[in-house]
């Protein structure tokens, strides 16, 4: 028995754990953030595989029955692999999830027009992992995507209201929205993008509305603990939580609360690389 993994390249996968903690708060959480090698979104599958199957595996040897990927890129590159190739060889039960499919297995049930956009990361972009999942879930549905490549600096930065990040913002949305006139769902397909949500509402038709992916991941996560018992039931329940990071520890808290909500206290997880 042990604590649930919760894994991103760096900060962003925070705004989703942020949202299972508030939604399964009695569970033991383990956060593992990458930031010695960040970013992914610019690096090639095997490269992303092979860092993800890492961490991954360091949140195994701490106990973790259960990872969730909270990391698109990690999910668009590295998830089924490690489904197929690698957990099969597992001594014991393991299980690894992402975030791609909690978002894409329900946005039919936000879409009227059935024309949905994504605003991601050109990895998250290029890997076409939106579209492909949308699509077998809802094969009515259309999809429209937008890179938005400055999005994750400048909330790096700390730029959430800077005039430089409104002109980006602002941009990609209408690149978005001339896709198609009757978008009327957008996906916020980067853990990074919820700490713009003020000035991509400013931008964003009212009528449109804006589905960040924290919500939806920690739905979907309590629904697949009820449905898998053998899996909850190794799950440990003292509703601890515990962030390492691959970099500096004290540069990790630094910014880390801005994406957790509030102050936290990290460890440095040292690796091979």
């Amino acid at each position: 028995m042990g604590p649930i993994g919760i894994f991103d390249s760096g900060y962003g996968g925070l705004t989703v754990f942020r949202e299972i903690v508030k939604k399964l708060p009695q569970y033991d959480y383990v956060y593992l953030g990458d930031n010695a090698r960040v970013p992914y979104g610019t690096r090639s599958f095997e490269t992303v595989y092979a860092y993800t199957k890492e961490c991954v595996e360091s949140l195994f040897s701490m106990g973790c029955h259960l990872v969730v990927l909270a990391c698109n890129t990690a999910s668009a590159k590295a998830l089924r692999t490690i489904q197929q190739k690698d957990l099969p060889h597992c001594p014991d039960l393991r299980k690894v999830l992402g975030v791609i499919r909690p978002t894409t297995e329900v946005i039919g049930l936000h879409t009227s027009t059935r024309h949905v956009g994504i605003l991601a990361t050109p990895g998250t972009v290029k890997s076409a992992s939106y579209p492909i999942e949308i699509r077998k879930f809802f094969p009515d549905i259309t999809v429209f995507q937008q890179a938005c490549p400055m999005w994750v600096p400048l909330v790096e930065n700390n730029e959430l209201d800077s005039e430089g990040a409104a002109y980006f913002v602002e941009a990609d949305i209408k690149r978005l929205l001339h896709q198609s006139p009757d978008i009327d769902t957008v996906i916020l397909a980067c853990t990074h993008y919820p700490l713009l949500l003020p000035l991509i509402r400013r931008f964003m038709p009212p009528s449109i509305q804006i589905l960040p992916q924290g919500g939806l991941v920690a739905d979907s996560l309590a629904d697949y603990l009820k449905r898998h018992a053998e899996v909850e039931m190794l799950c440990t329940k003292n509703g601890r939580t515990h962030f390492f990071t691959t970099d500096n520890a004290a540069d990790f808290e630094e910014r880390a609360g801005r994406f957790y909500g509030q102050a936290v206290k990290a460890s440095e997880l040292k690796m091979q690389f």
